[in-house]
C-alpha cells in the first residue's frame, strides 16, 4: 500500500513521516511537498528505502486529483487553508484520508464520501484528535453524557512557522466567530479570554489559567456523543498569553488600513510579519503538550466523573521542539495506519470520536511513549 504524506517535510508533519517510517508497514511512503529540498533532506535523514519524494503544489487542485489516484490513503499535514481542497480531492478520487485541522465546510462532503465508500477524518492531532478519543472513551462508559470539558496547554512559541502563528493569533482574534461553547441546546459565542479557569496539567506544565478557545469538538460532540454541554478551554505559555492579551488591549488585531513608513498595511498584518521574523517569538523555555478531559454523566442512575489526561516524554528526551510537535504528528500517522489496517469502519466525513476506536488508538500512542491516564469517580447518596 502507498501513503502520501502531504506537507510531510514541514515542522509538524516531519514527525508524522518519521513515525510512518518507524512503525508502519506501508510499501511506499511518499513525502508530497512543495519544498523538495527539505523533503529530500528528511528522506536522507530517515534512511528508509520506502520513503520517496514527490513535488506537490497544493494550490493546483487538478494536480492533487491526479496525484491522489495513485495512493491508498492521504495524510494531510498542510496548513488549514488547504483542508477543503484536500477533502474535496479525496472524495472526488475515492481515497481515504485525514488531516490535522478542521474547516466547518468539510462536513458538506459527508454524503459524497459515503457514496464513494470512503472515510475522511478532519482534526486528527492532539486537540482536536487525542481529546476526541478521550471524550469518546469516557462517553462509552456512561448511560448519559451531561458535560464534556476539554482543556489543553499548547506549550510552544508563538511563531515557529507561518501556519502555527496564524493559529495562535486566530484563537484570540476578537472577530473569530467559531469561539463557541455548547449549553442548554445552544451554541454560545465567547469573546477572547472569556471563561477563565485554572486547570492542573500533570507533568512540567502544571497549573495554568485557560480560556474558551475555538475548536471543532464543541461543534461535533453534542451530536456524535449526545453531550448536553461541551466546551474547549486552552492556553499557550504565559509569555505567549501575555502577548495575545497585549495585542488585544492595544488594538493590534485591527484590520483597518494604516500607513507605516509609506507602506499601507494593517496592525494585524504588521504584527504577523513582525512576529514571524522576531527571534524571540520563536523561543520558549518549555516545549510540551498538556491535555485534560473531564466528562460528567450518569451510569446506572449514579453521577459519574471520568477524567483523562496525557503524559509524554520530556523535551530533554524527545528533542526540544519535538516534545510539542510529536503530540500532533503521531496521531496523524496512527490514523492512516488504522485506516490501512481496516480498523476504521466509519464512512463519510466524520469527526475522530466517531471514526477512531479509542482503545486501539491509545495502545498505539503508548508504543510511542504517549500515555493516556484515566480516573473514574462515582457519586451517590447512601440510603
Amino acid at each position: 500500500m502507498r501513503v502520501l504524506s502531504l506537507g510531510g517535510a514541514g515542522a509538524v508533519c516531519e514527525h508524522a513521516t518519521r513515525d510512518l517510517a518507524e512503525f508502519s508497514d506501508f510499501d511506499e511512503i511518499v513525502i508530497g511537498d512543495y519544498n523538495v529540498a527539505a523533503a529530500e533532506k528528511l528522506t536522507a535523514d530517515i534512511g528508509d528505502p520506502r520513503v520517496k519524494v514527490l513535488k506537490v503544489d497544493a494550490n493546483d487542485y487538478e494536480s492533487l486529483v491526479r496525484i491522489f489516484k495513485d495512493f491508498d490513503v492521504i495524510l494531510n499535514g498542510l496548513p488549514w487553508k488547504y483542508d477543503m481542497a484536500v477533502t474535496r480531492a479525496c472524495v472526488e478520487v475515492g481515497v481515504n484520508g485525514l488531516d490535522v485541522s478542521t474547516e466547518e465546510d468539510q462536513w458538506d462532503y459527508d454524503a459524497a464520501a459515503k457514496e464513494k465508500d470512503i472515510v475522511f477524518i478532519p482534526g486528527v492531532g492532539a486537540t482536536p484528535g487525542i481529546t476526541n478519543a478521550m471524550a469518546r472513551r469516557a462517553a462509552d462508559q456512561l448511560d448519559e453524557v451531561d458535560d464534556i470539558q476539554i482543556n489543553f496547554a499548547a506549550f510552544r512559541c508563538p511563531a515557529p512557522a507561518p501556519g502555527l502563528l496564524i493559529t495562535f493569533l486566530w484563537e484570540f482574534h476578537p472577530k473569530t466567530e467559531s469561539r463557541l461553547y455548547y449549553e442548554n441546546g445552544e451554541f454560545i459565542w465567547a469573546g477572547p479570554f472569556a471563561g477563565l479557569k485554572t486547570v492542573n496539567f500533570p507533568g512540567p506544565i502544571g497549573e495554568q489559567e485557560v480560556c474558551y478557545i475555538p475548536h471543532p469538538e464543541t461543534r461535533t460532540m453534542p451530536k456524535s456523543l449526545g453531550a448536553k454541554a461541551v466546551s474547549v478551554h486552552g492556553c499557550f505559555p504565559p509569555h505567549a498569553m501575555r502577548l495575545a492579551k497585549a495585542m488585544l488591549e492595544s488594538g493590534l488585531y485591527s484590520e483597518e488600513p494604516i500607513t507605516v513608513k509609506g507602506v499601507e498595511t494593517t496592525p494585524f498584518d504588521l504584527m504577523f510579519d513582525l512576529l514571524l521574523e522576531l527571534p524571540a517569538s520563536k523561543e520558549t523555555p518549555l516545549w510540551a503538550y498538556g491535555l485534560v478531559v473531564d466528562v460528567f454523566g450518569k451510569r446506572d442512575g449514579r453521577d459519574v466523573k471520568i477524567s483523562l489526561w496525557n503524559r509524554h516524554p520530556p523535551m530533554e528526551k524527545w528533542g526540544g521542539k519535538a516534545a510539542y510537535y510529536k503530540n500532533i504528528a503521531i496521531p496523524l500517522s496512527i490514523g492512516v495506519q488504522m485506516m490501512a489496517r481496516g480498523d476504521v469502519k466509519a464512512r463519510g466525513v466524520v469527526p475522530p470520536e466517531t471514526a477512531i476506536d479509542p482503545l486501539i488508538f491509545f495502545a498505539e500512542l503508548a508504543k510511542r511513549g504517549i500515555e493516556i491516564h484515566e480516573k473514574v469517580e462515582e457519586y451517590h447518596v447512601i440510603e
